[in-house]
């Protein structure tokens, strides 16, 4: 009997940006995905400038804001799983 599991390796975008105050994920040619700036406190608080500040890090697996010190995993945001990613969780993401 066969008892190996199939791991699925985490999601990654290609690139981000954010429109007003939603985030934009491209995860590839099909499939986007977005949330709004509110489901995360410090984001929701947020400057619209400082937001905009958004950049991809761990091979497009992290969400990063770094003058805001916010990390969001890619994976979590594309399964509707919204919470703070502390930092040291997502270096080793990446």
């Amino acid at each position: 009997m066969d008892t190996a599991q199939t791991v699925i390796p985490p999601l990654a975008a290609l690139r981000c940006w954010v429109q007003g105050r939603r985030i934009y994920l491209e995860i590839n040619a099909r499939r986007s995905v977005s949330f709004p700036a509110s489901k995360y406190k410090v984001l929701e608080s947020a400057p619209q400038s400082e937001l905009e500040k958004i950049q991809l890090q761990g091979g497009g697996r992290i969400v990063q804001w770094e003058s805001l010190d916010e990390e969001i995993s890619v994976d979590d945001v594309a399964h509707n799983r919204f919470f703070h990613t502390p930092k040291a969780l997502a270096i080793h993401a990446g």
